[in-house]
């Protein structure tokens, strides 16, 4: 039986990427050997959308309230790289890692996976 899933970033800046979002997350991980920490993810759901284009993967977090996120991690010094951005399915922002890549964030308009563990 299948018990959980796991996230791979692959970055310019492995370290600097793991710190940024163990203290994002608040914390929580494991040291898999050598300071290769692994972290703990909030629940979790996963959805598959069609494509005639290339596939590909993305990394969203969700959130109650996109505007109070954004700004408690503005005080962070987190970068954003796109305005919240009304959907028909959600409120969308995507914020910068510090190895450069890019995660999006959005406060959910829709039923969602997650609201079955709450």
């Amino acid at each position: 039986m299948i018990n959980g899933a796991h996230v791979i970033l692959y970055s310019r800046d492995a370290e600097a990427d793991r710190a940024f979002l163990r203290d994002m997350l608040g914390g929580k991980s494991v040291d898999a050997g050598g300071g290769w920490l692994i972290l703990q993810l909030p629940p979790a759901e996963v959805a598959v959308h069609p494509t005639d284009a290339d596939q590909k993967h993305e990394l969203y977090f969700m959130c109650d309230d996109v505007d109070a996120t954004v700004a408690e991690l503005k005080e962070k010094g987190v970068e954003f790289t796109a305005p919240v951005s009304e959907q028909r399915w959600g409120r969308l922002t995507a914020f910068r890692l510090p190895g450069g890549g890019e995660v999006g964030l959005y406060e959910p308009l829709h039923p969602t996976a997650y609201d079955l563990q709450r």
